[in-house]
């Protein structure tokens, strides 16, 4: 049997981590089996669609990485991939299973069905199902929905590859609406009639979809189409341990929200696929090649995914580290342009600034953030500093530098890196205590970034000022 999985997207919303999680474990099934990927638009909740919902979906999924076999950008002998646009189909198959006796027309109204409701709820029943009020009625001239008549005790049994055996009774389910009045079929009816036309083998979803999963069964069964294999996913959680919600302000939401703060695709990638998976490995900055060799369905988690901010940080900041200057550049220099930062700098300049913070770059919008609080705080020098600057020697040494910085026709990190060797000869002085009075002269900090490139960031007119103070301060 060829592997054939889809993700089905409705574009009610945009891409968001947990249909992303779902699209992304679908895609690495496909590609470790060598089977296809469908990217299926659900979209017959015509009342909730956002008007760019489906772009939204395709082009971030381009974009974190993965590529289809069949949608509706690319047809592959089993479209319409867009479920408005496959309306007769649903109709058809609707309309036989009322023939066959698996389904009869409703004509009740909203009124009628809630104040049958109200009745069952007086009586103090337990489940509150439809009364089959139209079962057997004969036809009438007014609009109708299409309810399945669920089997009597019947027992729905599927081995799930992610929970094994889960089983539902027939009686803990209800007459259930498969066509609307308005002749649109319901989630449920329109899922299981693509899955079997698109001749789907494997389902894998979230498991707030397993309780779906037995109204689907009874449609394919009474059509008798083969049953997909089933494998639901823990939901993701948040560090708290709470189900993932797009109310939580603690999680950025949507792939295009990272997208727009500078995370890389890859990292993206690398990080929603260790959300309920497991691969053979203890590393885990894996490529996308990588994660599909290990990816297997023994290795999905029973148990929640935590969601974890920090792991995420550190596995982008891990992909930043691998960019070249290039790359790197071009990561950051989009947020520096938008923050009008160094509008009258070169590129070498912009090149410092990322080569002396990308040991601290998380995702490229904090490009600005570090920017700031390195330039944009007042120059101060704290006691344990102040202590260290007046060791015997110090002074000559910044003075020396001074010198030398002052007379510099050519300020560059090459440069500053000379000047400060020539001094460091001049004074007697060497490695830390060539280094630290210089750095702490000129930031006020023991410890920092690559010195010459942040110097050169600084410079010299400034350098020069907090040199003078400094000094000043020693004599």
């Amino acid at each position: 049997m060829k592997v054939r999985v889809r993700y089905a997207p409705s574009p009610t919303g945009y891409l968001h981590i947990g249909n992303a999680r779902t699209a992304l474990f679908n895609y690495l099934f496909a590609r470790r089996y060598e089977g296809d990927f469908i990217v299926r638009i659900e979209d017959t909740d015509v009342a909730r669609n956002v008007d760019t919902g489906i772009e939204n979906q395709l082009a971030y999924l381009k974009w974190l990485g993965l590529d289809w076999d069949e949608s509706i950008d690319k047809d592959g002998g089993f479209g319409p991939y867009q479920q408005l646009e496959r309306l007769d189909l649903y109709r058809k198959f609707a309309d036989r299973l009322i023939e066959e006796g698996w389904a009869y027309k409703c004509y009740c109204t909203e009124e009628e069905l809630e104040a049958a409701r109200q009745k069952q709820i007086e009586r103090g029943e337990s489940r509150l199902h439809y009364p089959r009020t139209c079962l057997g009625k004969p036809d009438q001239d007014k609009p109708y929905a299409v309810r399945f008549k669920v089997p009597d005790e019947k027992v729905y049994r599927f081995n799930d590859i992610v929970k094994g055996d889960v089983t539902f009774r027939s009686e803990d389910i209800e007459d259930w609406v498969i066509m609307k009045k308005s002749r649109v079929p319901t989630y449920n009816f329109a899922c299981a009639v693509d899955d079997a036309l698109m001749e789907i083998s494997h389902v894998l979803r979230g498991e707030d979809h397993i309780t779906n999963t037995p109204k689907q069964l009874m449609v394919l069964d009474a059509l008798d189409f083969d049953r997909p294999v089933y494998g639901h996913m823990p939901l993701i959680v948040n560090e708290e341990g709470k189900k993932l919600s797009k109310r939580d302000g603690s999680i950025i939401q949507f792939i295009e929200q990272y997208h727009q703060r500078g995370f890389l695709p890859g990292a993206l990638f690398n990080f929603i696929a260790l959300l309920g998976f497991s691969p053979d490995a203890k590393e885990e900055i894996l490529s996308k090649e990588a994660i599909i060799e290990r990816f297997e369905a023994e290795r999905l988690s029973t148990s929640p995914a935590t969601f974890d901010n920090q792991k995420l940080l550190y596995i982008n900041h891990r992909y930043i580290q691998a960019l070249n200057d290039d790359e790197a550049l071009k990561l950051c220099r989009p947020f520096l342009d938008e923050a009008g930062i160094g509008e009258d700098r070169d590129d070498t300049w912009f090149n410092s600034l990322i080569s002396v913070f990308k040991d601290r770059l998380n995702y490229g919008a904090q490009i600005v953030e570090l920017y700031r609080d390195f330039f944009d705080r007042p120059f101060t020098i704290d006691e344990d500093a102040l202590e260290f600057l007046g060791q015997e020697g110090v002074q000559a040494l910044l003075e020396t530098f001074h010198g030398h910085l002052k007379a510099l026709d050519a300020f560059t990190p090459e440069t500053i890196k000379n000047t400060i060797k020539q001094s460091g000869k001049e004074t007697g002085m060497k490695g830390k205590m060539l280094f630290m009075p210089i750095r702490i002269a000129i930031s006020g900090q023991m410890h920092g970034p690559d010195l010459p490139r942040m110097m050169h960031l600084i410079g010299k007119e400034l350098l020069l000022k907090r040199l003078e103070k400094t000094i000043e301060k020693l004599g």
